[in-house]
């Protein structure tokens, strides 16, 4: 592997993120005063990239914007997180994704996206990229790009030996197989595991059944994340599920933790691999914990020089 070509690559999206601040969500047909309004940097795909960054792993995205401002911003928000935008493309077609986003007083939040560009990703940029994914050690997929993209990515990245991370988020029932055994880690939440399986997730012993019947559809390793109670592990080599506990904290604002987790998982994949998943597990779920105490997305993600250096042993 070249020592200066990324070591995580993720195919994915970028989203303008339009936040609205208000004391509760609203009900249908209602207007409500909020109390503070701001523009960000978000998307699945970019935010994962992100916090993989920060934690000092070499980054590659792979996404598509606008020829628009809010485009142009995005690729000197990536140049300034050190990731390499060698493969964000820009299209006059579409417009950047866009998410509109109201966060209540206690954390929780109510997303729209507009993909746009993004659902224009398509094969020909990904053979563009074909070196930088195959050459990676993680290459990290959801959804809010079309499913056929990411699937696409994958197999790449998996015929190149990379180790693959597929975050189904947003959930779709009908979910193409192949997805499932080309995901060496699948990682998804609660509401996402209940889309996927038809089973209710109110419990970590809920989620090891999720993942159970996951695993029965392709998987080989499966985390079900549960928010502030931590993750649930189950995997093929090992029976029954293994649920790890995260600290308590008060949380100001939630969106984008889970992209912070899995941007953490990735860094770990590339750098320790001698971990166990369990450590590398706790390890993100710190760092997820991090960003929840902390208004935004991307702007909540911690740097590593800001983190317990432990964590780096």
């Amino acid at each position: 592997m070249d020592p200066d070509s990324p070591q995580v690559v993720v195919v994915g999206s970028c989203m303008t993120d339009l936040v609205s601040l208000t004391p509760r969500l609203p009900k249908a047909g209602e207007t409500i005063h909020g109390s503070k309004f701001f523009i960000g940097f978000g998307g699945k795909g970019a935010n994962q990239c992100i916090q993989a960054s920060r934690l000092g792993v070499r980054t590659a995205m792979v996404c598509k914007v606008g020829e628009d401002s809010f485009g142009n911003n995005y690729i000197g928000n990536f140049k300034k997180n050190n990731v390499c935008t060698d493969f964000v493309f820009q299209t006059g077609a579409a417009a950047t994704g866009a998410a509109s986003i109201i966060v209540n007083a206690e954390g929780q939040n109510a997303i729209v996206i507009v993909a746009g560009a993004n659902l224009l990703l398509n094969s020909e940029d990904l053979t563009k990229a074909s070196a930088t994914i195959t050459g990676a050690r993680v290459v990290v997929c959801q959804l809010e790009i079309s499913p056929e993209g990411s699937l696409e990515a994958l197999k790449m990245a998996k015929k190149g030996g990379a180790r693959t991370i597929f975050n189904p988020a947003p959930a779709i029932a009908d979910l193409d197989p192949a997805f499932y055994t080309h995901s060496d880690i699948f990682c998804c939440n609660e509401s996402e595991a209940e889309i996927l399986t038809g089973l209710p997730v109110r419990s970590p012993s809920d989620a090891g059944a999720a993942g159970s019947a996951l695993l029965a559809k392709g998987c080989h390793l499966v985390l079900v994340t549960l928010g502030g109670e931590g993750c649930v592990i189950v995997s093929k080599e090992e029976p029954g599920h293994r649920h790890i506990a995260t600290h308590k904290v008060t949380a100001v604002d939630t969106t984008g933790a889970g992209d912070s987790f899995i941007g953490a998982l990735a860094f770990f994949i590339a750098q320790y691999p001698q971990l166990g998943i369990e450590e590398m597990v706790k390890r993100s779920n710190h760092i997820a914990s991090v960003s929840v105490q902390t208004a935004g997305t991307q702007t909540s993600y911690p740097y590593r020089k800001d983190l317990p250096q432990d964590i780096f042993s």
